[in-house]
């Protein structure tokens, strides 16, 4: 049986890219006075998205301050890069993220990504290949110490010598949630390691590709691909018609550009009964959370629209 059984939940994928923590803790709050399941970060030092010089927290010390202020939605990042620190550090400081949380935390990892910190802070940014091969031992060195240890281990990047972490998680099984759609090495990482498989929703045909080869993975190693929950994440913009959201959408061109990366992370744009439908495919695919991006400056209006009149609408569709 997967992680959280077939139920579906909603959430907000909102990044750290404030100047106060207030705005911060504010959209956390709202989003779970609005009935989120979920509310996540990123962990990136500094996103190409903000500029060289644009404002980002660091992700796990606002994850465990946010956690603190809040006390039912689950806190999670996404994902947490490999790069910047051995997974044992990772590990702990997840621990530590669940204690604070009272057992909410679910934790992302990732092969890292693009990153302004690697030339300004001079963070090593070693090749794909390689980034894989880290992605795949930090899952084996974070579930081996959250399990209580001792843990030994002699990898290529990392190693362990009968290593102890405690306390443990709260959480019997902390969730592990892996990013990432590359369809050689990433899926099959996925397939061994995660209990929840995050992406971006591109298009149903793409994703169902995808899916397929998680399966032929996960026959390889010996998993029920079903015991992996699907994730996705994607952008909208809401409104109560369908004029409303393009003009909306006009302003937004006019801010970021037409060559802006944030595009291809919109699904929708136009009335909450339009994102239902959108969306409708990913669940009949399997897909069981669906987790809104609202980066600063951050759209009220479609945060809203989403919790009232889509959450309902995906929660009520039956499980198959």
């Amino acid at each position: 049986m997967r992680i959280h059984g077939d139920a579906v939940r909603v959430g907000v994928h909102s990044g750290q890219q404030y100047t106060t923590f207030a705005e911060a803790l504010k959209l956390w709050r709202t989003a779970e006075e609005l009935g989120y399941d979920w509310v996540s970060l990123f962990d990136h030092f500094r996103p190409p998205m903000g500029g060289p010089a644009g404002p980002c927290f660091e992700g796990l010390s606002l994850l465990s301050a946010l956690a603190a202020h809040t006390s039912r939605i689950r806190c999670a990042v996404l994902v947490s890069a490999v790069t910047w620190r051995h997974p044992a550090l990772a590990a702990a400081a997840a621990a530590t993220i669940d204690h604070v949380s009272d057992g909410r935390l679910e934790f992302g990892l990732g092969a890292a990504g693009a990153d302004l910190a690697y030339g300004q802070y001079g963070i090593p940014f070693p090749s794909a290949g390689t980034r894989l091969d880290m992605l795949d031992e930090a899952c084996r060195v974070m579930r081996a110490l959250w399990t209580g240890g001792p843990a030994t281990f002699a990898g290529q990047h990392f190693r362990l010598e009968d290593a102890h972490l405690r306390p443990r998680p709260l959480q019997r099984r902390l969730p592990l949630v892996i990013g990432g759609e590359g369809e050689r090495r990433m899926l099959r990482i996925v397939a061994e390691h995660a209990d929840i498989w995050n992406t971006l929703a591109r298009t149903p045909d793409s994703y169902r590709h995808k899916l397929g080869k998680l399966a032929e993975h996960a026959a390889v190693v010996g998993r029920d691909p079903g015991t992996i929950r699907q994730s996705v994440t994607f952008r909208a913009i809401l409104a109560e018609d369908e004029r409303q959201a393009l003009e909306r959408k006009e302003r937004l061109l006019e801010r970021v550009g037409p060559d802006s990366p944030v595009w291809p992370e919109y699904l929708v744009f136009g009335t909450p009964e339009q994102c239902v439908e959108r969306l409708r495919p990913y669940l009949d695919l399997g897909v069981r959370d669906f987790l809104l991006g609202a980066r600063p400056p951050v759209d009220w209006q479609t945060l809203e629209l989403f919790a009232r009149h889509v959450a309902p609408a995906l929660r009520a569709h039956p499980a198959g």
